[in-house]
């Protein structure tokens, strides 16, 4: 990443990275199986038969706490009959005419779908069973503004098992302590574009999750309805469990004009659809892919990249199953680099097992628990790091012939007199090719893995003892010029500075259609 910063550091200001949005979901482990669900009404002495009455005077009790709540703040409850209203084009001009600053906003209700139960007969077991079910039901959203989250909103379903959902962002929290800081900033959505002190705000970032997630979820809760912290099994309230069902983790690189932005923009989205494949995805999000460039044979996700123009900008988003990492212009003068987790146990950490905290460690999925929360911030700021290191390839404005004419050139260096380069056609292209491959420019590229890619597998000793010292000499000869440098203590190669700026200028020329250039020409 801070390769990137240091290539256009002329043009940017800083970077900050931390929490985007957060959706939190919070269940009630009991109620939310069957058989702890049954056991629950046991102990409220309801039959079966007397379910849908029981769970119509809960839905009752939650809906007179609600408006309890609407009518302590001064609000009403506003139905929204369809789903294409905009929540928070309403939220947003609540607040502009009334300039509220604290507590309840709002709240909207609306039928959306949900996981519940239904009683159904057994033509088997000729009697009644409790079952789980996708239904329709009413759901409350309580938009709060916090005091340390600022505008957030709780989501609350009106039936069991009233799983609840609390969405929150980062950079909406950010902004807060920052103006409790007197750290002056600029801020135009919930996009900062330029702040005062970016190390103190990058060290605000830092500290969010490492919040007090289980302190502080619940008390929101009980703010936008009470009641449910009333419910009781064995004498004891009922806890909810928090984990995170969705987390966007952004980078934002802020450059000090969108002109600046606008220049570089196009060359980023151009490398990231020409030059990223599946398998360089794949090691954004954290997967192993072989030096090969073959995902694993076991592997059976999907990876899919596509680009869409959207009202904030023109964005590119690479998916790996449920998880993405993405890149947009934001606010004209913002790069954001976004990474999002909707399935935390599609990655891997090592971590002790629950059952035993102090035994060793092993590969083991990522917990969606608020517990694991630090150790995901700390993936998906991997993930950014790792697209931005392979952003740095892009290349700077210099004229192509003026590149081409130094790399030309005999050059002589520490290890004698070398020819010149011709990197666009021969063997020089098909090199030159070869190290921008995603893989080598994430994890180096072997004097091997350049020969099978130039001469493919051979079974002859003697043909692949040649072929190797071929490939040494072609290795040597972009070292000498510059555009590679060895990684210290292994047999690997890496691009060098110059070799990011060069080589994809290169490349693009090559690939370059003929027929479009002529078109330019005229």
């Amino acid at each position: 990443m801070n390769q990137f910063i240091k290539q256009h550091q002329s043009q940017a200001t800083g970077m900050l990275s931390g929490w985007d949005r957060i959706r939190f979901r919070g269940i009630l482990r009991v109620l939310a199986a069957v058989p702890g669900l049954f056991t629950w009404l046991n102990e409220q002495h309801v039959l079966l038969k007397q379910f849908k009455g029981f769970a119509l005077q809960l839905t009752e009790r939650l809906k007179t706490s609600v408006e309890k709540v609407a009518a302590a703040a001064g609000r009403r409850i506003k139905y929204l009959a369809s789903s294409a209203l905009s929540q928070e084009a309403l939220v947003q001009e609540l607040l502009r005419r009334e300039q509220i600053e604290q507590g309840i906003v709002c709240i909207l209700s609306c039928v959306e779908p949900c996981r519940s139960f239904d009683i159904r007969r057994d033509p088997v077991k000729k009697h009644i069973d409790l079952v789980p079910a996708l239904r329709k039901c009413l759901h409350w959203y309580v938009y709060v503004l916090h005091p340390v989250w600022g505008l957030c909103h709780v989501r609350i379903q009106s039936w069991l098992p009233f799983t609840v959902h609390i969405c929150i962002n980062g950079r909406e929290w950010l902004c807060r302590e920052l103006a409790a800081a007197g750290i002056g900033f600029r801020r135009r959505d919930n996009c900062l574009i330029d702040v005062a002190d970016i190390p103190a705000a990058q060290r605000l970032l830092d500290a969010q999750p490492w919040a007090r997630w289980s302190h502080l979820l619940p008390r929101l809760l009980a703010q936008a309805c009470p009641e449910l912290c009333r419910l009781r099994m064995h004498g004891a309230p009922l806890h909810y469990y928090w984990s995170a069902d969705e987390t966007e983790w952004a980078s934002d690189v802020m450059f000090r004009s969108p002109a600046a932005l606008n220049r570089l923009y196009p060359s980023l989205l151009r490398h990231a659809m020409t030059t990223f494949a599946s398998p360089d995805v794949m090691r954004f999000l954290g997967r192993k892919v072989p030096a090969s460039g073959t995902p694993h044979g076991r592997f059976q996700g999907e990876v899919v990249s596509d680009l869409r123009t959207r009202p904030e900008g023109v964005r590119i988003k690479h998916r790996l199953n449920a998880n993405s990492i993405k890149m947009y212009d934001k606010q004209g003068s913002v790069l954001r680099i976004e990474t999002t987790i909707n399935d935390a146990r599609d990655l891997r950490v090592h971590r002790a097992s629950e059952t035993d905290p102090t035994g060793p460690k092993t590969l083991r999925k990522l917990r969606k628990g608020v517990v694991d929360l630090p150790r995901r911030a700390a993936i998906s700021q991997a993930a950014n790091q790792r697209y931005l290191e392979a952003l740095a390839a892009v290349e700077t404005p210099s004229p192509l012939s003026a590149v081409l004419d130094r790399l030309s050139h005999p050059h002589c260096g520490s290890g004698g007199r070398v020819r010149g380069l011709h990197p666009l056609t021969g063997e020089d292209a098909r090199v030159a090719e070869s190290l921008l491959r995603g893989e080598f420019t994430l994890n180096g590229i072997r004097n091997r893995d350049l020969r099978v890619l130039l001469y493919g597998e051979t079974q002859d000793e003697r043909t692949r003892r040649r072929q190797s010292a071929h490939v040494g000499r072609l290795l040597r000869l972009f070292r000498e010029h510059g555009l590679i440098s060895k990684v210290q203590g292994t047999h690997r190669y890496q691009l060098s500075a110059r070799g990011r700026r060069t080589l994809p200028a290169v490349v693009t020329a090559r690939q370059a259609n003929t027929q479009k250039l002529q078109q330019l020409a005229t």
